[in-house]
């Protein structure tokens, strides 16, 4: 249960990495489409005509759908894991991915809440990569635990 863990907080990095790229494509896109004459207004059609559409529309999914659920997921594996805190890296990683969603759909009514949304994305990649990191200095401590607690052998000396 310890690699599913380890497993689910970094499939959450990796999601605010592909989260980070599709908005950048998406925007990039953008630009470009309106550099080459295309107009976004309200009457414009989202699309795959549109450009970079398909950085917006992963961008949408992932950060709505895909890494919350993977998030809870993680938050209830986090019970099993037997990880020492890895509950509460559990929470923190949750908490932040609410707090996400949250300021990006937000950010559509208040702009400037969009730099929050930014900032929290970079603190919930490094929460959920030392969620990850946390699996291996476990296990490396309960082997030292266990190495500790055999009894070494003593050889006589004549």
């Amino acid at each position: 249960m310890k690699q599913v863990y380890r497993v689910f907080a970094y499939l959450i990095a990796a999601g605010v990495a592909i989260q980070a790229a599709a908005i950048a494509y998406g925007m990039f896109g953008l630009i470009k489409w309106v550099e080459r004459g295309g107009t976004l207004d309200q009457s414009s059609e989202p699309g795959p005509g549109l450009g970079g559409y398909a950085g917006f529309l992963t961008h949408l999914t992932t950060g709505i759908f895909v890494i919350p659920l993977i998030a809870l997921l993680f938050l209830i594996f986090s019970f099993f894991a037997k990880i020492p805190g890895g509950i509460k890296w559990a929470l923190i990683v949750f908490g932040l991915t609410v707090l996400q969603v949250a300021l990006g759909l937000f950010a559509h009514e208040l702009a400037g809440l969009g730099w929050l949304h930014g900032l929290n994305a970079l603190i919930l990649f490094a929460a959920a990569v030392m969620a990850g990191m946390r699996v291996k200095r476990a296990v490396a401590d309960k082997a030292a635990q266990a190495e500790e607690a055999e009894p070494t052998e003593t050889v006589p000396v004549s």
